[in-house]
C-alpha cells in the first residue's frame, strides 16, 4: 500500500515539478496522470504496483465530487442568471463530443 501511494504521489510530485519549470498551462495533476500512463506503457512500472490503490480511488470517485458539488451551492444566484447560456453550451459541446467521437471511431475501424 504504501509503495503504491508512493508511486502514485510521485507522479504527482512530478507534475507538479513540470509544471513549476516549464510553466505549462495544464494542471499539474493531468501531467502526472500522463507521466504514470508513460511509465506504465515503458514498463517503469508494472500495473500490480498500483492496481490496489487505483482500484480503490475509482471505487470512490464519486465521494470526491462532493466538495465541488457543496460549493456550487454558493454560486446558484449567478448560475441562475446565466442558466440559458450555460444550458446551451452544455448541449452544443455534448452534441460536438458525440460526433467528433464517432467519427474517429469510424476513421479508426477503416483504418484497422
Amino acid at each position: 500500500m504504501i509503495r503504491q501511494c508512493f508511486i502514485l504521489f510521485g507522479c504527482l510530485a512530478l507534475g507538479e515539478l513540470t509544471v513549476y519549470l516549464t510553466e505549462i498551462k495544464l494542471p499539474s495533476s493531468i501531467i502526472g496522470m500522463l507521466l504514470l500512463t508513460l511509465f506504465l506503457k515503458l514498463g517503469w512500472v508494472k500495473l500490480k504496483w498500483v492496481k490496489g490503490m487505483s482500484d480503490f480511488l475509482v471505487a470512490n470517485l464519486g465521494f470526491f465530487f462532493v466538495p465541488p458539488g457543496v460549493a456550487l451551492m454558493l454560486y446558484f444566484d449567478i448560475i441562475s442568471a446565466q442558466f440559458w447560456p450555460i444550458a446551451i453550451a452544455s448541449i452544443i459541446s455534448t452534441i460536438l463530443v458525440l460526433v467528433v467521437t464517432g467519427w474517429v471511431h469510424q476513421l479508426m475501424r477503416k483504418i484497422k
